[in-house]
């Protein structure tokens, strides 16, 4: 009878320690995140559920030339409203004639400066990626990592495109490079600087080439939250 109820005994502490090990191991497979989700995160991603608005000009500079347009965009409905040259255009990205769609091209655009590290969360599903250490920065040469993406031949606005994101070990990006249709040669190198933090939300304001020749930056950000 008391080899009985030890056998019993053994038994139940080793279904015990089994299930310990399982939570355990499945609570650490929860807390490792994808190097997709530590840049995001770092840039403030968890606080976007919590916005209800952004607003934004986005400014390109050019030798003597000087360009820009404006949205707001309402991210519960998805209503956009453009602003370029005095003229106020509004529609839903839910439903889109040639004028909307030719207009929301530009926001997807202008929105990916504004928070391509949040698009490493929403577009993980559609993208190849590659993570590399001490790869030497293509503007300031520091030794960095790089973060290489390409998204799917398939659907979006930018099919077969990749990006290369240069960071540090805060996560946070300090440098570019766009490569149209997965080129070689680099379309667009530019930096990440001037951060700002607007409700949580981590915003480069500042993108310039290496002689500064070229600049994109940001100005009037305005992010609204759900709960004020």
């Amino acid at each position: 009878m008391k080899k009985s109820v030890l056998a019993v005994f053994c038994f139940t502490l080793i279904l015990t320690a089994c299930k310990t090990d399982k939570k355990t191991e499945l609570a650490a497979q929860k807390i490792e995140l994808s190097i997709l989700d530590k840049v995001a995160n770092a840039h403030g991603f968890n606080h976007f559920r919590n916005v209800k608005e952004i607003a934004f000009t986005f400014n390109v500079d050019r030798a003597d030339s000087h360009s820009e347009r404006s949205w707001v965009w309402n991210t519960i409905t998805n209503d956009i409203t453009s602003i370029n040259k005095g003229d106020t255009i509004s529609y839903n990205r839910n439903s889109m004639d040639s004028t909307a769609t030719k207009l929301n091209g530009g926001f997807i655009n202008d929105k990916y400066w504004l928070m391509a590290p949040f698009n490493l969360a929403w577009d993980k599903n559609n993208i190849t990626y590659d993570h590399k250490s001490d790869v030497p920065a293509p503007i300031s040469k520091n030794p960095m990592q790089k973060l290489t993406i390409v998204y799917g031949n398939e659907g979006g606005y930018t099919p077969g495109d990749a990006y290369d994101f240069y960071f540090g070990n805060d996560y946070m990006i300090k440098e570019w490079v766009f490569r149209k249709s997965n080129q070689p040669e680099p379309s667009v190198i530019t930096t990440w600087e001037n951060y700002a933090d607007i409700n949580g939300l981590k915003i480069a304001e500042m993108h310039q080439n290496e002689d500064g020749s070229f600049k994109l930056y940001f100005t009037n950000i305005k992010v609204t939250s759900k709960n004020p």
